[in-house]
């Protein structure tokens, strides 16, 4: 490093290998010969290497060196837009699905095709429809059943508390399957969150006849 050094900085850079004192006796004779230059500030003297004798490069060699320089420069600029779009590229080609995928996603597009074609059979023959009577008949007694089954539930779910009481959850479970009781399972949760078991207001109805009619 070209800069000034005093004895304590050569001596701690030394690891203490070099006394201190050692270090700047050893300094100050390499001054005395003209290898460094010694500058006293103060009482402390500091020590650089004597720049006569630092070989410098010539201007046309610089000039040389900055033009090398650019021309990286310019070379690393040009690779980093490559990296940049090969990078982009490489994004694509992992969101675009494989053979495989594409194979499974068109068989899967064909069974939808198929099936929806199905339903339309009963109309290309010319079976009636349902009329707007039948589906506000249905709809009252889909409520009405369901209100039922959501009473008893509930009845049972009572019962069943202060029956399984005193029992541990392992007990409970046991009985439930001595008396063959079966629970809610998740996909029944799932279905009581559906648009299938939600209330439809009075005017929803109402609407739904008139556009089937």
């Amino acid at each position: 490093m070209n800069r000034p050094f005093g004895a304590v900085d050569i001596s701690a850079n030394l690891k203490g290998a070099v006394p201190k004192t050692l270090t700047a006796k050893i300094l100050a004779a390499l001054a005395e010969k003209g290898e460094i230059v010694q500058k006293t500030y103060g009482k402390t003297n500091f020590y650089a290497v004597n720049q006569a004798k630092v070989e410098t490069l010539p201007q046309e060699e610089l000039q040389a060196l900055e033009l090398e320089c650019k021309s990286v420069e310019d070379d690393n600029a040009a690779l980093s837009a490559q990296v940049k779009q090969l990078t982009a590229e490489v994004v694509k080609l992992k969101s675009t699905p494989t053979d495989s995928e594409v194979d499974e996603r068109l068989a899967e597009a064909e069974v939808i095709t198929q099936r929806l074609l199905e339903s339309l059979t009963p109309l290309r023959t010319g079976q009636p429809m349902t009329s707007a009577e039948d589906m506000a008949r249905i709809d009252t007694d889909w409520a009405r059943w369901r209100s039922e089954w959501v009473r008893r539930r509930k009845i049972f779910n009572t019962f069943w508390q202060i029956a399984t009481d005193a029992l541990s959850p392992q007990e409970a479970v046991a009985l439930a399957e001595d008396l063959g009781i079966e629970f809610d399972r998740p996909e029944h949760v799932e279905l009581e969150k559906g648009p299938l078991c939600a209330p439809v207001p009075p005017s929803n109805r109402t609407n739904l006849k008139r556009k089937r009619e």
